[in-house]
């Protein structure tokens, strides 16, 4: 039987991202970045009520909005309904351009282009500062992007689909986007991000996990480490400072049998080898057929 998840991430996969002005996303990021230019205070209490009132009446209105779309897909018949609403769910998933970007900083490695590959790195993938990054940190900060976005943009919001609808499913990509602007211990950010850097913790709890379980399959699959991967979750995920992003990246080190690293932050398998950008394209074949087996675990 085909389900909403599995024509989702069809979709995903032929098309990849919608245009920017009809991506739902993107209309998130825009409604958060108003919210914080209307921002009235950096004192620490009130600069917490006022990051918590946007994230409450964000998800709120995203609640409304999707409940109301649902409403009306499901006013047609089965396998219409089946297929508008895996339409709906495509933008809240993310696994094409995920593996696209993998490919195009691998790509910039390859040619030795280190300028290139730091400037895809930060653009695609991660926040932190590129600039100074080696060619053995950008694949392996590619690397890690890619094991923590397979939860955040695929896993996360399938588990969140499952349980309550295209409500749930977009409520958690708000979430997601408001962490992702919003969730930084600065002096600007540390106190009027708090409440998204907590929600996103608190939903990305159980997907992390399953994410992690993915990739020990599939890299089991891919004849790459399993047992490593699944050990190596296990021991090493609270080394990181946030309670869910070590559950990918861990198990992603031990399948490929590297070292990730962030300094000053974290190592994951500190006795592995140095990544290079066969490690990335290793990554980025774990990651694509992890993201195929997510709609089966979803859906079962």
């Amino acid at each position: 039987m085909i389900v909403p998840e599995a024509t989702a991430l069809a979709l995903d996969l032929l098309w990849g991202e919608p245009p920017a002005a009809a991506h739902p996303t993107v209309w998130m990021g825009r409604g958060i970045a108003a919210a914080r230019a209307q921002r009235r205070s950096n004192a620490p209490i009130p600069s917490l009520l006022e990051g918590t009132l946007v994230v409450f009446a964000g998800a709120g209105i995203t609640l409304g909005a999707a409940a109301a779309a649902e409403r009306v897909i499901k006013a047609f018949p089965g396998p219409v309904c089946t297929a508008l609403l895996g339409a709906a769910l495509k933008p809240a998933l993310s696994l094409r351009a995920l593996l696209a970007a993998g490919a195009e900083v691998e790509a910039a490695l390859r040619a030795d282009d280190l300028p290139s590959a730091r400037l895809l790195l930060g653009w695609h993938l991660v926040s932190r500062d590129t600039s100074e990054l080696s060619a053995t940190g950008i694949a392996g900060a590619a690397i890690e992007s890619l094991a923590e976005n397979l939860s955040d943009g695929l896993v996360a919001p399938l588990l969140a689909f499952r349980a309550g609808g295209l409500s749930a499913a977009y409520v958690y990509r708000f979430l997601n986007t408001a962490d992702a602007m919003l969730g930084y211990r600065t002096p600007e950010l540390e106190w009027y991000g708090k409440a998204a850097a907590r929600a996103d913790d608190a939903v990305n709890w159980i997907p992390a996990r399953v994410a992690a379980l993915l990739i020990v399959v599939a890299s089991s699959l891919l004849r790459a480490n399993g047992s490593a991967a699944l050990r190596y979750a296990l021991r090493d995920a609270a080394r990181t400072a946030s309670p869910n992003a070590g559950w990918p990246m861990a198990a992603m080190a031990g399948a490929l049998e590297v070292r990730l690293t962030k300094r000053g932050a974290y190592v994951l398998n500190a006795g592995g080898r140095a990544p290079g950008p066969d490690d990335l394209a290793g990554a980025r074949r774990i990651v694509a057929l992890a993201g195929m087996l997510a709609p089966m675990l979803t859906a079962a």
